[in-house]
């Protein structure tokens, strides 16, 4: 007989109370621009406090108009997934309500989302816990403190995707395929990398050959990600595409290793379609996942190739913000929960998330050479976290190919996040398999 619930949850009590602590400590971080430095660009990068929240609520005119529908040149539209672009339309709403003055709409508009993301941030910690199973609970403590996750908190609403991506992955481990779907579609429908997750559960379904969860999870996702999207696609064509449009159509950006080989003027990786080059390198990585998976001694567990997929999509991406660090975080926990490269790594992210505002400093239109720092010193920051991600996925690498180094599995465990996957037998293999 199970116990009380309220007595199940007393262990995560102390995951959540920290978790509630790195979302205060992520809000101070920005305090300094939430009194007034978001009105002056240096002030901004100064104090290391930017936010996309509080300029998009003028840019995208959420204060006259709601996302999508809006009267405004098409790269003025939200460019951002409905799921995302409702929760922008519903905060800007209670702002106007609450506001009369402008400016003020707009600090009330950040306060708001900020308290959205502080409950998912503790809502994705508490996921965590649950989904790393009763003998690696306490991992979840680097999602809800590690430096660079309460750096870059606020800076977009991506802990809004890792809240449902953390969600979905639960509702799996407890084998509840219709829920991991929904929630899966959900977390499409809010920021598209939880997209990398089905070729991680399709891997693990063709080894394992446990075709009916995986079935039931995907339609379940399509029939969620539709319900929410088609009304817009219907209503507001234009709108609704501007995401697609923006992602398929965006140059290189800060924090991409594309960026390093165009400023150096690299020939081919620096002047080929970074697009085409970009989706190429990450189909190479993802079939050396897909080869790793199948032909493992023993099958992987879920959350290592759903990191390692993830990984592959951040190295290779057009653009790599320093949020995306959210993404990234309880995945390479769960994955491999050794502190040793994990701090090598946030070492790494923190160096990113001050360098990328002293390099804005000194580019145009402030060029505060006073105050900024150059090319070189700026990329030896990109490098630095694609290095310390690539040191992570080696381990998990090594970890797949030799499971008796996996730290989750010791002690006779498994896969307690795998859900149908955990014990299963293997059913299809590349290479003999052994247990």
């Amino acid at each position: 007989m199970k116990p009380p619930l309220y007595l199940r949850a007393v262990p995560y009590l102390p995951l959540g109370l920290f978790a509630a602590l790195g979302a205060v400590l992520a809000y101070l971080v920005r305090l300094p621009c939430r009194t007034g430095g978001w009105n002056d660009q240096v002030s901004t990068y100064t104090n290391f406090c930017y936010t996309d929240i509080y300029p998009l609520y003028f840019d995208r005119q959420l204060a006259t108009q709601n996302p999508y529908f809006a009267d405004v040149p098409f790269d003025k539209q939200v460019e951002y997934p409905v799921v995302l672009g409702e929760v922008m339309q519903f905060f800007a709403w209670i702002a106007r309500w609450w506001e009369q003055d402008v400016a003020a709409q707009a600090v009330r508009f950040y306060d708001l989302t900020v308290v959205l993301m502080a409950i998912s941030l503790v809502v994705g910690v508490l996921l965590m816990a649950a989904v790393a199973g009763p003998t690696r609970r306490w991992d979840a403590l680097w999602y809800a403190l590690a430096p660079a996750v309460i750096l870059a908190a606020y800076i977009n609403w991506d802990l809004v995707a890792g809240a449902l991506s953390m969600g979905m992955m639960l509702a799996w481990a407890r084998q509840r395929q219709v829920l991991a779907g929904v929630l899966l579609g959900l977390a499409i429908a809010t920021k598209f990398y939880p997209l990398m997750f089905v070729g991680a559960l399709f891997l693990l379904t063709l080894r394992t050959m446990r075709w009916r969860p995986f079935l039931v999870t995907i339609v379940s996702a399509a029939v969620a990600w539709l319900v929410v999207n088609v009304p817009f696609m219907l209503l507001a064509w234009d709108g609704w595409r501007r995401f697609y449009v923006f992602s398929q159509e965006r140059g290189v950006d800060w924090g991409s290793p594309w960026l390093f080989f165009q400023n150096k003027g690299w020939p081919v990786l620096g002047s080929g379609d970074v697009s085409t080059m970009g989706m190429v390198a990450l189909a190479v990585l993802c079939l050396g996942i897909a080869i790793l998976t199948l032909a493992a001694p023993r099958r992987p567990r879920l959350a290592q190739i759903c990191f390692l997929a993830l990984a592959a999509f951040m190295m290779t991406n057009k653009v790599w913000s320093p949020q995306f660090v959210l993404w990234l975080v309880p995945f390479a926990v769960l994955a491999r929960p050794n502190w040793k490269p994990l701090a090598l790594w946030q070492l790494a992210e923190v160096w990113y998330f001050f360098a990328i505002w002293l390099y804005l400093l000194n580019q145009p239109p402030l060029e505060r050479t006073d105050l900024g720092i150059g090319d070189d010193t700026y990329f030896t920051a990109v490098w630095g976290r694609l290095l310390t991600i690539a040191i992570m996925m080696a381990f998990v690498v090594r970890d797949i190919l030799r499971p008796a180094k996996d730290l989750v599995r010791q002690g006779g465990v498994d896969d307690q996040g795998g859900g149908v996957f955990d014990q299963a037998p293997d059913k299809f293999t590349l290479l003999p398999a052994s247990r």
